[in-house]
């Protein structure tokens, strides 16, 4: 279901040109990643959550899941500007067509938080929150989606963020095999966005050929991939500055989005100066 556009509780003030975006994804209910996102939270402007919040192959009911997931989706929703799309673990109902989809995600409209099917301005920039589909009907909801909200980019930039990535990219690759949807691609053909955020794919940024950053036309993609631990994998991106910064347990590294892609990509020794005022995610 498409949404109307919904204005963003977060608005830069007087002076303030860009936004810190902290990106997550496929946290699969390790709690304390969670506890360690809600530490993270109040030190960005905006947090995305890419999709994946439940296990479904957990011991604990994914019923309760949701109930605990929830809570800390409301209390983040109060610590800063915090968007939520859903993942293949995370469906949880059927609808009158017989397919599935994340109906507890979609319920937290009522907490204010935007989820699947949406679309918001945050400054200068246009997000569209794409749900998992999971037959014909969903993904024809997700045509209609973008194509409402393209007429509302016009002197912004073009963020979706959407749980599966790209095919036949090194965002999608496992080490042995490419995961990703093609419908995406078709969409990024004929919309041109200028980001999609995705993960899904937890192996791809650390193995040989795969990366947590690629460009497709001139659509930057991004896949934080998971990790084990209390900390999780995150993608910082300043909007001013033009600059993602990957963090993991393999080390931090960083791409400017002004400039074409360079591989390898660049491996830092020490946090970019924007990020002086904000917690190392690290």
């Amino acid at each position: 279901m498409t949404r109307p556009l919904r204005w963003a509780r977060f608005a830069p003030g007087p002076g303030v040109r860009g936004l810190k975006i902290l990106i997550v994804s496929d946290f699969h209910y390790a709690l304390p990643q969670f506890d360690w996102l809600l530490e993270a939270a109040p030190n960005y402007d905006l947090v995305i959550y890419a999709g994946d919040l439940l296990d479904t192959n957990a011991i604990l009911d994914p019923g309760a899941q949701i109930v605990v997931v929830q809570k800390y989706l409301r209390r983040l929703s109060l610590l800063t500007q915090l968007i939520v799309c859903s993942g293949n673990h995370d469906l949880d109902a059927a609808g009158p067509d017989g397919e599935r989809r994340a109906k507890w995600i979609a319920d937290l409209d009522r907490y204010g938080i935007p989820t699947d099917g949406e679309s918001l301005t945050v400054g200068d920039l246009l997000i569209t929150i794409c749900p998992w589909w999971d037959g014909p009907e969903a993904q024809k909801a997700i045509a209609t989606q973008l194509a409402a909200a393209e007429p509302h980019r016009a002197g912004r930039q073009w963020m979706w963020v959407y749980h599966a990535p790209p095919p036949e990219t090194p965002i999608s690759w496992s080490g042995q095999r490419y995961f990703g949807d093609a419908a995406l691609v078709g969409w990024m053909a004929q919309h041109s966005p200028d980001y999609v955020v995705s993960g899904h794919v937890h192996e791809a940024p650390f193995v040989r050929e795969g990366s947590w950053v690629d460009r497709i036309g001139g659509a930057w993609v991004f896949n934080a991939g998971k990790q084990i631990g209390a900390v999780p994998t995150t993608i910082v991106i300043d909007t001013d500055a033009k600059q993602a910064v990957w963090f993991s347990l393999d080390g931090v590294e960083s791409v400017r989005l002004d400039a074409p892609l360079e591989r390898p990509v660049t491996q830092l020794s020490e946090l970019p100066q924007w990020m002086a005022k904000a917690a190392d995610p690290a």
